[in-house]
C-alpha cells in the first residue's frame, strides 16, 4: 500500500483546500482497507469561487484564436501519453476496473485530446446564398460560456475528456466536479490541464458530493452550461433545474442494452462479445450487455457455453495481472446488485452461475459480486427493465428477428445494441428499425470511439450527443450573419418578392 494522496480543489490556478476544511476518503473498492486519498468537501462557497474565476477567465480565453486553444490540447494529449501508465495504475487502485481497461480509458482521453485539437482548425460554419441582391449570409459558431461538467467514476479519465476538451477548444471556461469515488484520478487529470499551460481559471476542479456541491452548480446563475454523465433518475433532477434556470443541458443517462444473436451467428463470435459486453468494467458500464436476446434453435448450446466461459473468469483486485473482474465501485453498489438477485429469485428466474456476494477469503474486504447470468427472464421483468450496473446478465429467448427488435425496443432506454447475424438483409432492417443511438453488427455493445457521435434515445439522453463533431454542437451556439453592402435598406420576404 502506497502513502494516500492529498487531493484539493484548483479554482484560478491554484491548488486549494475546501472553505469547510472537511475532508472526505476514496477507498480502494478491492480492499477497502487501503486508503487511495483525501479530499475536499466542498460547498456553495467553494463552487462560487470557481465559478467567478471562470467567469473572469471566460473574457480572455474566448478571444484566443481556436487554433491557439487547439496548442493547449495537443499538449494535454502529449502529457496524458507520457502519464497514462501513472494514471491507468492509480484508476485500476481507486476504481477497481483491470489495468487493461484503466489503460484503455486513460487512451481515449489521449485521442480526444489530438481529436480535437484537429477541431481547432476548422470549427466550421456555413455559407449560402442570400435572398437579397449585394447581402452576404453566413453562420458561425460563438462559445457557450461557463460549462459545469458532472461526471461519473466508471470512466474518470475518458469522460472528462469527452466534456472538457471540446468544451475548451470551443473557447468556453468550466467548473469540474467529478465522481466521490475517483477524486485522485480527478485530480491527476487537472495536474495535466495545469502543466499544459491552460491560463488561470479557464479549468477548474470542485470536490464534494451531488448534494452541496453539483446542486450549487445547476443553482448558480453565471454557470450557462451543464453537461451531466450518470443515472437517469438523478438526469431528471437535473435537466429540471436547467430549465428553471434556463441552462443549456447536456443529459447522458442509463441503459438497458442487448445482444440479439440470431440462428444463423457464428456462435463462438458471440459468445466473446456477449462476455465483454456484459462483464466488461463488471458490468458497470451505460453501454453494457444487460439482455441477451437468444433465438430459440441456439439458445441451449450458446448458454452452455456461456455458463462455461463465465466460470472461467477471474476476480481481483485491478491491478494484478491475470484479473479478468475487478469489484464493484462501492459498498452501495454491491448492496443494489444484491437486492437485483433477491428480487430476482423472488420471481423465480433461473440463476445458472454466480448470483452472490463474493466471500473468498483474498477478496472478502473488497465489494465483488460473482459474474451472473438469468435464465427463464421474461420482458416484462422488472430485472429485464431497470438498469442493474453490475455484472448480470439476463437470457431471453426469441422465436424470430422481428420479435427480437420488438423486445429489444420495448425498453425505457435506447442507448447500444447488437445483432450477430450472417444476413446482411437483416442486418440492414436492425440498423433501420433499433431504437437505439448505437447499433452493432457482429460486435458487442461496448467500445466507443471518440470522432464518431456517443448518446442516446428515450430516457438515454436528451438529444444531445458527446464525442466527435456532434459534440461541438452541445459546447457552441450558431450565430447568422447578414452582410448587406446594397447601401439601402433590403427587406427579406418583401422586397424580393
Amino acid at each position: 500500500m502506497t502513502d494516500p494522496l492529498k487531493c484539493l480543489n484548483y479554482i484560478d490556478g491554484k491548488w486549494v483546500s475546501s472553505q469547510l476544511r472537511d475532508t472526505l476518503e476514496s477507498r480502494n473498492p478491492a480492499d477497502s482497507r487501503e486508503l487511495v486519498a483525501t479530499f475536499p468537501r466542498s460547498n456553495t462557497r467553494d463552487v462560487n469561487a470557481a465559478v467567478e474565476a471562470a467567469r473572469r477567465a471566460y473574457r480572455s480565453w474566448r478571444l484566443v484564436p481556436a487554433p491557439v486553444r487547439a496548442e493547449y490540447l495537443q499538449r494535454i494529449g502529449e502529457l496524458l501519453l507520457e502519464r497514462k501508465e501513472e494514471l491507468a495504475y492509480l484508476m485500476s487502485r481507486e476504481m477497481g476496473k483491470p489495468l487493461t481497461e484503466s489503460r484503455g480509458d486513460v487512451q481515449e482521453g489521449i485521442d480526444c485530446a489530438f481529436y480535437y485539437a484537429g477541431e481547432g482548425r476548422r470549427l466550421f460554419g456555413q455559407t449560402t446564398p442570400s435572398e437579397l441582391e449585394n447581402k452576404f449570409a453566413m453562420t458561425v459558431r460563438i462559445p457557450v460560456g461557463v460549462c459545469a461538467l458532472i461526471t461519473p467514476w466508471n470512466f474518470p479519465i475518458a469522460i472528462p475528456c469527452w466534456k472538457a476538451l471540446p468544451a475548451l477548444v470551443c473557447g468556453n471556461t468550466i467548473v469540474f466536479k467529478p465522481a466521490k469515488d475517483t477524486p485522485a484520478c480527478a485530480t491527476m487529470l487537472i495536474e495535466v490541464f495545469e502543466d499544459a499551460g491552460l491560463p488561470a481559471g479557464v479549468v477548474n476542479l470542485v470536490h464534494g458530493s451531488g448534494r452541496e456541491v453539483g446542486r450549487a452548480l445547476l443553482e448558480h446563475p453565471e454557470i450557462d452550461l451543464v453537461s451531466f454523465t450518470g443515472s437517469s433518475e438523478t438526469g431528471e433532477e437535473v435537466g429540471e433545474i436547467c430549465g428553471r434556470t434556463h441552462k443549456k443541458v447536456c443529459l447522458e443517462m442509463g441503459g438497458k442494452n442487448a445482444q440479439i444473436v440470431m440462428e444463423d451467428a457464428d456462435l463462438d463470435l458471440a459468445l466473446e462479445g456477449a462476455l465483454w459486453g456484459a462483464f466488461g468494467t463488471s458490468g458497470q458500464r451505460c453501454t453494457a450487455t444487460s439482455r441477451l436476446l437468444l433465438h430459440r434453435d441456439i439458445k441451449a448450446e450458446f448458454t452452455n457455453k456461456l455458463v462455461e466461459q463465465t466460470r472461467k473468469l477471474r476476480l481481483g483486485s485491478g491491478i494484478d495481472a491475470d484479473t479478468d473482474l475487478g469489484p464493484l465501485v462501492n459498498s452501495a453498489q454491491l448492496k443494489r446488485v444484491g437486492d437485483y438477485l433477491q428480487m430476482a429469485r423472488s420471481e423465480r428466474i433461473k440463476v445458472l452461475i454466480g448470483g452472490e456476494v463474493v466471500r473468498e477469503e483474498k477478496l472478502k474486504n473488497g465489494y465483488f459480486f460473482e459474474p451472473t447470468v438469468l435464465d427463464g427472464v421474461t420482458p416484462n421483468m422488472r430485472i429485464a427493465r431497470e438498469e442493474i450496473f453490475g455484472p448480470v446478465v439476463c437470457i431471453i429467448e426469441i422465436d424470430s428477428f422481428e420479435e427480437a427488435i420488438a423486445i429489444l425496443n420495448d425498453s425505457p432506454y435506447g442507448l447500444s445494441s447488437s445483432i450477430y447475424t450472417r444476413d446482411i438483409n437483416r442486418a440492414f432492417q436492425a440498423i433501420r428499425d433499433i431504437e437505439a443511438g448505437i447499433t452493432y453488427i457482429n460486435g458487442p455493445t461496448i467500445g466507443a470511439e471518440v470522432h464518431l457521435p456517443f448518446g442516446g434515445v428515450k430516457q438515454t439522453g436528451n438529444g444531445h450527443r458527446e464525442a466527435g463533431s456532434t459534440a461541438l454542437d452541445v459546447f457552441t451556439e450558431w450565430k447568422t450573419v447578414y452582410v448587406d453592402f446594397s447601401g439601402r435598406l433590403q427587406r427579406a420576404q418583401i422586397d424580393n418578392r
